[in-house]
């Protein structure tokens, strides 16, 4: 169906999100596109990421949240992590069920971490859809993962808050593992190339679109500049981005590099004056297009960030991979396993092994081969369009 298609039945289609900027903006150009269709589609979030959600079309919903997004401090621990995910959604329901209480949606979407939406389509009997962000479970995922959780110290307690919450809300899916797992039907916006053990994934639940961008394409307001022979990306994403010596140990890397010009990402918490000196080849943003960047550019470095790993893939780029927390480390020996990147750890991350990497990163004729296969199954999977098509299919 394109773009200018009006379908058969609009229908009234709700995303339920959480504030954080690497959940939302994948989805986005999904939500763009249902609302070009011809559905109504409406967006509960926090408001502080309200303007992206508008600028697709969707009705703002607003559904405060605690998590902590404006300081930027996640817990270590990841119980810790865990119960305030939990927390989070148990002070949504109540916002989300007078939201929805005399409106509700013909379909319920989600993303992994606002479990609040799924008991909510469960207990007004609406199909349900998540959108997972990044990699999903797979057969034996409950032995091979969540087992080693639930061995850590304060998971017996969260799982007893989770199970009375589960009793008290009335959602029918009443088994912990169950409820905060797939449902029966769930979108992977990331390249099946990204999953681990995909051979084992129930491709009767999930289905992988590949990351989801607007089909008409933009460039994001960026020009690569004429006198650049080849051009580096430098990005930590949205979280853990004040690292300002590592910034400036890329500076020191990267800095009059011959040849090369880089864009370097510092995030909204890190001042550039922190930075010193910017050499003459490298300019620096809190926030880029990186998108329309990754397609001109011939590296990135990134953290590692299933966002920014997707976005690597579907341009062709090869990568060098700073793993910074949580499940980026194993984005990033799935990078190197695919042999289109090299790992640098943070502490091993020297102005002298950072260039050294990028130097042999580029002149790999395998990497660039790779790089633009995986580029092709990515771009295969079918995106924006083929996502909204399911979605549509699973309308009543």
């Amino acid at each position: 169906m394109s773009r200018t298609t009006v379908p058969s039945r609009p229908a009234h289609i709700a995303m339920v999100g959480i504030p954080i900027i690497s959940h939302v903006l994948p989805s986005l150009a999904i939500i763009g596109e249902l609302v070009a269709r011809g559905h109504r589609v409406t967006y509960a979030n926090d408001p502080v990421v309200a303007d992206p959600i508008t600028a697709t079309g969707a009705e703002f919903v607003p559904c405060t949240s605690g998590l902590p997004v404006a300081d930027d401090n996640w817990p270590d621990d990841p119980i810790a992590a865990m119960n305030l995910f939990f927390d989070d959604a148990v002070a949504a329901l109540p916002q989300l069920s007078a939201a929805y209480r005399d409106d509700p949606a013909d379909l319920y979407m989600y993303d992994i971490g606002a479990y609040a939406a799924r008991a909510l389509a469960e207990t007004q009997g609406r199909p349900v859809l998540q959108l997972s962000p990044t990699f999903v479970g797979w057969d034996g995922y409950e032995q091979e993962v969540a087992a080693h959780l639930r061995q850590l110290p304060g998971a017996d307690a969260y799982r007893a808050r989770f199970a009375r919450w589960l009793a008290d809300c009335g959602a029918v899916t009443t088994d912990v593992d169950a409820f905060s797992g797939l449902p029966d039907r769930a979108l992977a916006l990331i390249p099946r190339a990204m999953q681990p053990q995909a051979d084992r994934v129930n491709t009767d639940t999930v289905t992988f679109v590949g990351p989801c961008f607007d089909p008409d394409g933009s460039d994001g307001g960026w020009v690569r500049p004429a006198t650049a022979d080849k051009v580096l990306l430098i990005s930590l994403g949205s979280a853990y981005t004040h690292r300002p010596e590592f910034y400036r140990r890329c500076l020191r890397a990267f800095g009059d590099l011959p040849g090369w010009h880089i864009v370097l990402q510092i995030g909204k918490h890190t001042d550039p004056g922190e930075l010193g000196d910017i050499p003459a080849n490298v300019e620096v943003h809190s926030w880029v297009p990186q998108r329309a960047i990754l397609d001109r550019a011939d590296a990135f470095l990134t953290h590692a960030g299933m966002g920014g790993c997707g976005e690597g893939l579907l341009a062709g780029v090869p990568m060098i991979a700073v793993p910074q927390a949580a499940e980026q480390f194993l984005n990033a020996d799935r990078l190197v396993e695919l042999g289109v990147a090299r790992r640098i750890d943070t502490d091993d991350a020297t102005p002298q092994n950072l260039r050294a990497a990028l130097i042999d990163l580029v002149g790999d004729a395998g990497v660039a081969d790779r790089s633009a296969r995986l580029r092709a199954e990515a771009q295969n999977e079918g995106g924006t369009r083929r996502a909204a098509d399911l979605i549509e299919a699973l309308l009543p």
